[in-house]
């Protein structure tokens, strides 16, 4: 039986509303308790990211929801080309923070297309890899003959999970208790790392007939859920034994005391295992697939912050024989961590840089610390 090849034709991106600087903040955000973060500047110095985006209005109401963005990305991609709307078969729409637990992400994003028609949709879970499970699943259709056109995204609104009135019940209980009313590190260190905006691939079983277009070799991922705890969750509070108590285990009270559904990370747990089972997974595929580093040209890792840069530098050495910094190409400092976004985002904002040349390959490497999962994907410029 034989498959067809896959190509990325167009790529397009939405950013809400202006850039958000490191000082203007918690004018979006608000303050917790009145109060300026302990915590902000450590976190911006570590992971050095400049503006980011926030779907929000300094009087913390929501500018758009993430369906709409993501939309407003899908409508981008056929502004310049010849591909039509109304021919996609696919929508695939990865995010970690949809509008609402039902309906779906990717059905409220097909809301806003109703010049798509009626099309099969799929809305993958998770974080970071999510936007990986959307394209994967796009990639697979094509591949496979089930689809002749797919438009996968990635997308994230987090910024109605970091506004401080998600964690004032909480703060001013703490205040009651203790006098304390600041919010532990492992809630509070997000709200410095995290940044909304949607991006969208189209995808055929042909390349552009006039300029580049990626072709996709290869799209695989992993889980270590069978050895690792929970890293990072929302909507579930972390239990001594390292089990999560989820959402609906708590009283409305409870949920509201203890910003159930603020987005928390053990930093311990992530510090010490999110680089190395990432490494062990690359020297696999390298090995299986006999791949070196002189193979890439451009290595595209979505990273949480600058802090992990130098650590997957050394990973890849000591796993896959090293890929100089000149051939790495981030995004992170300027758009945030944008989650099932990042790695949209980067290959979006690459593709339109004028950078790429025909025959280079193209590795990316999507980390989710949740509970440690990873994706790779191997693209080549056509």
């Amino acid at each position: 039986m034989s498959f067809n090849q896959v190509y990325i034709n167009a790529t397009s991106a939405f950013l809400p509303n202006q850039p958000v600087a490191n000082d203007d903040m918690e004018q979006y955000l608000g303050y917790i308790d009145n109060k300026p973060s302990k915590s902000k500047k450590i976190v911006l110095r570590n992971n050095a990211i400049t503006t980011r985006y926030y779907a929000l209005d300094k009087n913390k109401k929501a500018t758009h929801t993430n369906a709409q963005m993501t939309a407003l990305a899908v409508k981008e991609l056929f502004k310049n080309t010849d591909a039509k709307i109304e021919d996609t078969d696919i929508l695939s729409c990865g995010t970690s923070s949809p509008d609402q637990m039902m309906p779906s992400h990717g059905v409220m994003t097909h809301g806003w297309l109703p010049e798509a028609g009626a099309i099969e949709v799929v809305s993958p879970a998770g974080v970071c890899c999510a936007g990986m499970h959307a394209l994967k699943y796009a990639f697979m259709a094509i591949k496979s003959g089930d689809a002749k056109q797919a438009v996968a995204t990635g997308s994230e609104r987090f910024s109605g999970l970091l506004v401080s009135d998600v964690f004032e019940e909480e703060a001013q209980k703490l205040k009651e208790l203790t006098e304390n009313p600041y919010i532990a590190f492992h809630k509070d260190f997000l709200r410095w790392m995290l940044s909304d905006g949607a991006s969208a691939f189209l995808m055929t079983d042909k390349p552009n007939e006039t300029g580049l277009s990626l072709r996709v070799e290869w799209i695989e991922g992993v889980s270590y859920a069978n050895q690792m705890d929970a890293c990072m969750y929302m909507g579930a509070e972390k239990q001594a034994d390292g089990s999560l108590k989820g959402f609906m285990d708590f009283t409305p009270e409870e949920v509201m005391n203890k910003s159930i559904f603020s987005v928390k990370q053990d930093i311990g747990l992530l510090s010490d295992n999110i680089v190395p089972l990432g490494g062990a997974k690359i020297k696999e595929i390298f090995e299986r697939r006999g791949l070196t580093t002189l193979d890439i040209d451009h290595f595209l890792p979505h990273i949480s912050s600058d802090f992990f840069r130098p650590k997957i530098y050394d990973m890849v050495e000591i796993y896959g024989g090293g890929i100089p910094y000149e051939k790495w190409f981030m995004n992170l400092y300027t758009v945030g961590n944008v989650g099932a976004a990042s790695v949209y985002l980067m290959i979006n904002e690459l593709f339109h840089s004028g950078k790429l040349k025909v025959g280079e390959k193209i590795l990316l490497l999507v980390p989710e610390s949740s509970r440690f999962s990873y994706m790779y994907a191997m693209l080549t410029v056509v």
